[in-house]
């Protein structure tokens, strides 16, 4: 699966995955994404990238239903959600890390994440690295759920803010707005983080500018994977479903992308299609970028700056990592 040059240089062919998963449906997503990850991988890809949240869908309905009172409707919808959530406890993403063993690729996927152990109601955001060989490398809970998202996810913490090393190079995840965290991006430039991956729920127009200024700034190849869905996916006897249907097809537009070290588009944007986007990537590129630019090297000024990174786990990640 990987194209050797020379010692330590390597191309890799990776997919943006822009599909839909089953709306709020774990078994059936699981499903579709095993299918999935089976397609892009004949198709030559040995790095695939799902958006945010996609097991089994990202929480749109706490941005179209408010609780305005108690009870509400986003309780039930909110129900629902944790329902179908992903208990890596229990091993929750087996099929998925079986689709990567069988069929060699690393997969990052970004999941709704529940800790029955720690509590009976709160959800994570989680961007797992299922490596080549089926093992999970990390799970990293996003750190500041964004706005409306707060009344369904709970907060991440600095010990799952890891760079490992996979069969394609050194993957680090960063989760929609937490790429906008110039701490957060630095506490990954310091692993010598090879490719950014950035699943996101809606990448606005100046999403691409950022996946482009983090090329830049980090001299790495950015793979940013937004999430899609026509409005006519959600079933129709979902909670205050009339609330989604604001006369636009599309409830989210995908909007994948792929980024060069030195911010260059290699591909994409991608948006209101459904499918996945490819690319070829070629480490030999990092050294070249960071050669004039090394935000962690020789433009640290390690005299003049510290990051201190507190990498405790408040809330820890319990997963079957077993390959």
């Amino acid at each position: 699966m990987v194209v050797r040059r020379s010692p330590g240089d390597f191309v890799v062919k990776l997919a943006a995955v822009q599909e839909t998963p089953v709306f709020y449906d774990l078994e059936a997503s699981l499903e579709k994404g095993v299918a999935i990850i089976a397609r892009v991988a004949r198709e030559g890809a040995n790095l695939i990238v799902f958006p945010e949240g996609w097991l089994p869908n990202y929480p749109c309905h706490v941005w179209a239903i408010q609780p305005d009172n108690w009870p509400s409707p986003v309780d039930e919808a909110d129900g629902i959600l944790w329902r179908n959530a992903v208990d890596l406890s229990r091993d929750g993403l087996a099929p998925i890390r079986a689709a990567a063993r069988d069929h060699g690729v690393v997969v990052v996927m970004d999941i709704n994440e529940r800790a029955p152990e720690m509590s009976a109601g709160t959800l994570y955001n989680t961007g797992v690295i299922i490596d080549a060989d089926g093992t999970i490398l990390n799970a990293h809970r996003k750190l500041m759920p964004t706005g409306a998202e707060r009344t369904v996810w709970g907060f991440g913490d600095g010990s799952t803010l890891k760079v490992v090393e996979t069969a394609v190079g050194r993957v680090g995840v960063l989760l929609c707005w937490e790429n906008f965290m110039p701490l957060a991006r630095m506490a990954l430039y310091a692993q010598n983080l090879e490719i950014l991956c950035a699943p996101t729920a809606d990448p606005m127009p100046e999403w691409n500018a950022t996946m482009q200024h983090i090329g830049r700034e980090g001299g790495c190849f950015v793979v940013g994977c937004g999430a899609i869905q026509r409005v006519s996916a959600i079933p129709k006897d979902f909670p205050e479903r009339d609330r989604f249907d604001e006369g636009s097809e599309w409830n989210q537009p995908g909007g994948a992308v792929v980024v060069a070290p030195g911010g260059q588009i290699l591909a994409g944007p991608m948006r209101e299609t459904i499918g996945s986007l490819g690319a070829e990537i070629d480490r030999s590129a990092l050294r070249s970028a960071r050669r004039a630019f090394d935000v962690a090297g020789h433009y640290a000024r390690p005299d003049v700056f510290t990051l201190t990174v507190d990498t405790s786990a408040r809330v820890p990640v319990r997963f079957t990592s077993g390959g």
